[in-house]
């Protein structure tokens, strides 16, 4: 399972790409692959406030339901309404078309580098 290098990672299994001050969130191919298939996504609305550490959302698979917990403290400005409507798309493709939504940040939080969350996910 490939990690992709330029983004960074929570102990969530959340994975975030910045670009400037909007954050990309989505959850990692990790955590997709141990949901199993995704039946339904629940996203944070456009406009709504979140705060990093509590959970915004929730991804239900045939196996379990999980919560989505927002990586930084901000205000959601776009959520990926394609997720919504095809939810399989977080297992087919979690880094590109399989991202949940976009925060308007004010400060970056300390998150792991592809390097740390590799070990994460090979810890026993």
């Amino acid at each position: 399972m490939t990690i992709p290098q330029d983004l960074r990672y929570t102990k969530e299994h959340e994975w975030i790409s910045v670009d400037g001050d909007v954050a990309t969130v989505g959850i990692t191919a990790f955590a997709a692959e141990a949901l199993g298939d995704v039946v339904f996504v629940e996203l944070p609305e456009a406009g709504s406030e979140v705060s990093a550490g509590t959970p915004c959302g929730e991804i239900e698979s045939t196996k379990s339901v999980s919560e989505i917990y927002a990586p930084v403290d901000g205000e959601v400005t776009e959520v990926n309404q394609a997720v919504v409507d095809n939810p399989e798309s977080v297992n087919s493709d979690p880094y590109e078309q399989g991202w949940l939504f976009k925060v308007r940040f004010e400060s970056m939080p300390e998150l792991m580098d592809a390097a740390a969350y590799t070990a994460l996910t090979q810890e026993g």
